[in-house]
């Protein structure tokens, strides 16, 4: 424990000590583990110590490493939350917490269940609940894609397994259910490839990405070294991949940027889809789903894993192999510029560095990445793909589910929305950041403006928490800086700008549980005044929660309530951004992608293009091959020269 770092992830000792305290603490009391992991350290305990290591001082003591668990006692069914000092070996506090945070089928087939959260409508509700929906599986083959046959009943199970009540699923306009019609056999549509009816195509050659010199980068431990970039690599049972204490050329950017919530609300009016609503961080965790990573598959080129550990219900530490990937790709051109006097070519291609986690929520794959550029930008890439969640319905309705897609025979996935929380704890060349937006605006017609063509910006500083909306008509741009610190060519403040996402916020009625559970979603930016603890954006138990403004579910609405002063404080950026996904059946039976993107990107903060210095784009270095003869060939790098051929 001595050689671990305050950001390394929980190891499975720590794990085993944690349990071990508890036994002891709960002596003859059997014990079943939710959570067991590390716990963000204290921030002014442990900025010192980073300080240290970035400037090369002596280091400090460093700061106590906290874990937390929450579990329950099986004998009378109480929910607990202990949080511990794993360097002193003792317990900080054990709290106990609310107890609320608590067909007719043919022979020969097989039913699926999937598990969903139960959702909420209504306050009163204090049983802990889940919602199996149920699928037929057609053929007996590991990969048959039971979601193309929904299930027209759906179970209602308490925590202890037992069967609440049967839910009979509505398959048309209206709410009513029809409790005893057969099950009409369909065929299913396949997504596996050996499953396919189609033959594989046959026209793809290899695409194989070689480094023969190995890689560009460096790792010690859970430390990365990049070019001129440094941070590390976390990982927790919640959030999953975190990146902390991220310098660039040895300057303060970003001491911790993680996914912090992520929330799927569903559009079916219709009870039960009513309550379907998935908040995968809180709920579930995108640790604890992380896909353990296969080389040649997931990632391409030369590839760097990284562990992690969570722990199963007993108390036993579980090892995850291979959860997160650092790799690079080549990702077209950074600049070029042909100087049309002398025909000569400036090419530098955009060299990135990827740390890549992908996490599946059943149906549903995630693919998060966290990429690095040599000009000092930072991209937090979405890719959303996997299978849509399905319901039936029936093939005698007049036109189609208003609120659906059909994807199949008797199968229609419904519309909804995919919602994250990007949480940015800024470090803008210190630990005290001022946070403003800035729109750039028309001048008026004066004798400053005689043609009417000029237009400046006007800066609004945050100066109390709060919240902020986006402007694509003004193109409106978030910007953290350091006010104590000047670029000395602009004289303006140094700064990282947000390149936010435009996004539709949530569509369900502001009255509605669905809505008040997701209150981080309601506004794209929230700025609030650090305070340990404050984590996450829709509050740290969401399971069955009725809105993000209680006490155990306090999320980031909540807290900007306090109107704390932000200016030239220690300050967090929180970013909703999402999707709205109608599907289309293109994205049946297995949907393509759906991507976005937010970019970190610096502003004043340096005097010039930090790229300039990568190396030439020449075929001595990129070694391509040619593929046919071609009639003109012009050189990357050096003069362009053109090829005349004789007719």
């Amino acid at each position: 424990m001595a050689s671990l770092h305050p950001f390394d992830p929980i190891t499975a000792d720590e794990i085993r000590l944690v349990v071990r305290i508890l036994e002891k603490s709960f002596s003859g009391v059997k014990l079943r583990y939710k959570r067991n992991d590390i716990q963000e350290p204290m921030k002014k305990e442990v900025i010192p110590y980073i300080e240290a290591e970035r400037l090369g001082q002596p280091l400090p003591p460093k700061p106590s490493r906290l874990a937390y668990a929450i579990f329950h006692r099986l004998d009378n069914r109480a929910f607990y939350k202990a949080l511990f000092d794993l360097t002193s070996k003792a317990v900080i506090y054990a709290k106990e917490l609310p107890k609320h945070v608590q067909m007719q089928l043919p022979p020969g087939v097989v039913v699926c269940t999937e598990p969903w959260m139960y959702g909420t409508d209504t306050a009163n509700e204090n049983r802990r609940l889940f919602q199996c929906y149920l699928y037929v599986v057609e053929i007996n083959h590991p990969e048959n894609h039971h979601y193309s046959v929904p299930c027209r009943f759906s179970p209602v199970f308490g925590i202890t397994h037992e069967l609440v009540r049967v839910d009979y699923l509505p398959t048309g306009l209206d709410h009513t259910v029809r409790e005893t019609q057969p099950w009409k056999p369909v065929k299913t549509v396949q997504y596996a490839h050996e499953l396919l009816d189609e033959p594989m195509r046959q026209d793809l050659k290899p695409y194989i990405v070689q480094q023969p010199q190995g890689a560009s980068f460096s790792t010690e431990g859970n430390v990365v070294s990049w070019q001129k970039w440094r941070f590390r690599v976390g990982f927790n049972s919640r959030e999953g991949l975190v990146i902390y204490n991220v310098t660039y050329d040895g300057r303060n950017t970003f001491y911790c940027l993680s996914l912090s919530e992520m929330t799927v609300p569903y559009g079916d009016p219709r009870a039960p889809y009513h309550r379907k609503q998935a908040f995968d961080i809180g709920d579930v965790g995108f640790g604890i789903t992380a896909n353990q990573l296969s080389l040649g598959c997931d990632c391409l080129g030369h590839i760097h894993y990284f562990d992690g550990h969570t722990v199963n219900s007993s108390g036993e530490p579980k090892r995850l192999d291979s959860v997160i990937c650092l790799h690079e790709v080549d990702q077209g051109l950074q600049h070029k510029h042909v100087n049309y006097r002398t025909n000569t070519a400036t090419v530098v291609r955009n060299r990135q560095l990827v740390v890549q986690m992908i996490c599946t929520f059943a149906n549903y794959e995630y693919i998060f990445a966290f990429i690095f550029d040599q000009a000092a930008n930072i991209e937090l890439e979405v890719r959303a793909t996997g299978i849509l969640s399905t319901t039936p319905f029936d093939d005698d309705t007049e036109g189609t589910l208003p609120w659906s897609t059909t994807v199949g025979p008797g199968v229609a996935a419904p519309y909804h929305q995919h919602l994250w929380s990007l949480r940015i704890d800024p470090a803008i060349d210190g630990f005290k950041n001022t946070v403003f937006y800035e729109d750039s605006v028309p001048m008026p017609i004066s004798e400053y403006n005689p043609y009417g063509v000029g237009y400046i910006t006007e800066k609004i500083i945050m100066k109390t928490s709060g919240s902020a909306q986006t402007s694509v008509d003004r193109h409106r741009v978030f910007k953290m800086c350091n006010a104590n610190v000047i670029n000395p060519l602009t004289k303006k403040l140094v700064a990282y700008k947000i390149h936010t996402v435009p996004s539709q916020m949530p569509l369900a009625h502001p009255s509605t549980f669905g809505y008040q559970r997701a209150g981080f979603a309601t506004q794209p930016i929230w700025v609030s005044k650090y305070k340990g603890g404050e984590l996450y954006a829709a509050g740290e138990f969401t399971n069955q929660s009725t809105s993000s403004q209680n006490e155990y579910s306090e999320g980031i609405d909540a807290w900007v309530g306090r109107k704390d002063p932000i200016e030239n404080e220690d300050v967090v950026v929180w970013h909703a951004f999402g999707l709205t996904h109608n599907p289309r059946p293109e994205d049946f039976p297995v949907m393509p992608h759906e991507k976005i993107n937010v970019v970190l990107k610096p502003d004043h903060f340096f005097a010039k293009n930090l790229a300039l210095d990568g190396p030439p784009s020449t075929q001595a270095f990129n070694k391509s091959v040619l593929h046919e003869e071609p009639f003109k060939s012009v050189c990357c790098s050096g003069k362009a020269i053109l090829w005349q051929v004789d007719q």
